[in-house]
């Protein structure tokens, strides 16, 4: 993998992969960031750097998401919405959404874990983004968004007072920021709670995932009245819809701001912008920062001149013990008898298929990086069955993949895709199998065209991979067996991948 040239300098983004929804803290000298998960799991993935330009994924604050039973299937777009992190009292919180259920709430000592079964802070429909904030008299509040999908009203921010562990409200809610009274302000979501020398900060996006900007208010008290400015936008960089994510001061005198840029089908990656303070007590963000526009920078100094490494999330993975790596997640809450924990490899054991790969469990998934990348992995499918079959898949609201599959005939690979409006597959290729098991291989190009090696034979699908519900695309790995036959095992091994960093 080729790094940045310039070790005084980072790029961004400074990881280009999906990371959506971004909030950071510092504790002490380290730098702890959180992500949303929607349906995956395990979901809430932590992540902690020393330099706030190189992160490492050490875990994850929440091991699926409930009620268990529901999401034992995917639930695509639901789940866990934008987190906040903070540290009070000794202990990690992370406040999350589920727009169908409300605000929960999980708490560890270590980051790393292990970390609390959730709590429900605040039941409702379509109450989405919280963050708290404890007061230095010692109260403590919540703020959040709405989505209209569920609570029938979006563009407002909303502070509540709760209890200082996050228990359970202690009075009304009340709408502090109306964004309809806000000349073009739309689709106002995902703010966080500050407090800086007296006044209370709420730093919240607004104009859409893909398009938006983001937005700084400031008030005397909790509850306003705010006013406020843009401090990010798009300006005339590539770098679309700049916004949400976390102020984060760097214990040395300065101050950073972490925000996500939707790439589609890679997803939400993640930036890191200069952060100053004006003489008239406004934050300025990234090119402002040097007296420029209030637009993104993709090359700057480096917090604490270290140089950058990947900017990948991409694994490989041995599968050792026969178990995957910590960097896949489930497309539902994990199963616990899906891993069969007996080599070769790993096995999987078979979902039942109804001919579509998006709506089975039993479905490990790790985020497609966001450069030209070509992977390898070893499939063979233990099956007695015809349409048993294991493979490799580039998974989003379309998908294809490549792998082995039992028919009347005997063993074949096969490679096969479908679109989100097909009734059911299109099979682009097939070679008959001496042997129940092929070296496959995915090739991503920069414009996420894909094509695939079935051991030695090229095939080339005529498929773009495109991005899933409010997640990019996937690398998958999948058993599935159209009988639920238990003896069906989709077993891999050597799972290697390249990323060819620019």
């Amino acid at each position: 993998m080729t790094l940045v040239d310039d070790a005084s300098s980072y790029r961004n983004p400074i990881i280009d992969a999906d990371v959506p929804d971004p909030d950071a803290i510092r504790v002490g000298d380290r730098f702890y960031l959180v992500a949303s998960s929607f349906h995956r799991a395990p979901g809430l993935p932590i992540f902690v750097s020393d330099d706030l330009i190189t992160w490492e994924r050490i875990g994850y604050a929440l091991e699926g998401s409930t009620p268990t039973a529901w999401f034992a299937q995917p639930r695509h777009g639901g789940g866990v919405w934008a987190p906040s992190i903070r540290h009070h009292d000794g202990l990690f919180h992370v406040v999350y959404p589920d727009p169908d259920q409300g605000v929960f709430v999980v708490t560890a000592a270590d980051p790393a874990g292990p970390w609390s079964e959730p709590h429900l802070l605040l039941p409702g429909l379509g109450i989405i983004d919280p963050c708290p904030l404890w007061d230095e008299d010692g109260r403590t509040y919540l703020v959040h968004g709405w989505a209209r999908s569920r609570a029938g009203r979006k563009n407002l921010v909303t502070v509540i007072p709760v209890d200082a562990g996050l228990r359970h409200p202690l009075g009304p809610a009340v709408d502090v920021i109306d964004g309809d009274r806000i000349e073009g302000c739309t689709t106002l979501e995902g703010p966080k709670f500050y407090k800086r020398d007296g006044e209370y900060w709420i730093f919240a996006p607004a104009g859409g995932v893909a398009t938006g900007w983001q937005s700084v208010f400031r008030a005397p008290t909790p509850f306003g009245p705010y006013e406020h400015r843009i401090t990010l936008a798009q300006g005339e960089t590539e770098v679309n819809g700049p916004h949400q994510g976390a102020w984060v001061d760097d214990g040395r005198g300065g101050d950073w701001f972490l925000h996500f840029q939707d790439r589609g089908v890679y997803g939400r990656v993640l930036h890191l912008q200069p952060m100053a303070w004006a003489a008239d007590g406004w934050p300025v963000m990234g090119a402002a920062v040097g007296g420029g526009d209030a637009q993104p920078v993709l090359r700057h100094p480096s917090p604490f001149g270290t140089t950058q490494g990947s900017r990948t999330l991409a694994r490989p993975d041995d599968f050792a013990g026969g178990r995957p790596g910590g960097h896949w997640q489930w497309e539902a809450n994990a199963d616990p008898h899906a891993v069969v924990g007996t080599g070769p490899g790993m096995g999987l054991r078979a979902s039942l298929d109804g001919g579509n790969v998006r709506t089975l469990a039993r479905v490990l998934s790790q985020n497609l990086p966001g450069q030209p990348c070509s992977a390898q992995i070893e499939v063979a499918l233990e099956s007695s069955s015809p349409g048993d079959r294991a493979g490799i898949a580039v998974l989003g609201r379309d998908y294809a993949w490549a792998g082995v599959r039992r028919t009347d005939a005997g063993m074949e690979a096969v490679v096969a895709m479908r679109f989100r409006d097909d009734q059911s597959e299109r099979v682009v290729a097939t070679i008959p199998l001496t042997e129940p098991r092929i070296r496959v291989g995915v090739r991503l190009d920069a414009d996420a065209r894909v094509r695939f090696t079935l051991g030695t034979t090229s095939v080339d699908p005529q498929f773009t991979a495109v991005e899933g519900h409010w997640v990019g695309a996937a690398l998958s790995l999948f058993s599935a067996s159209p009988y639920g036959a238990p003896d069906a095992i989709g077993r891999f091994a050597d799972f290697t991948i390249d990323v060819r960093e620019r």
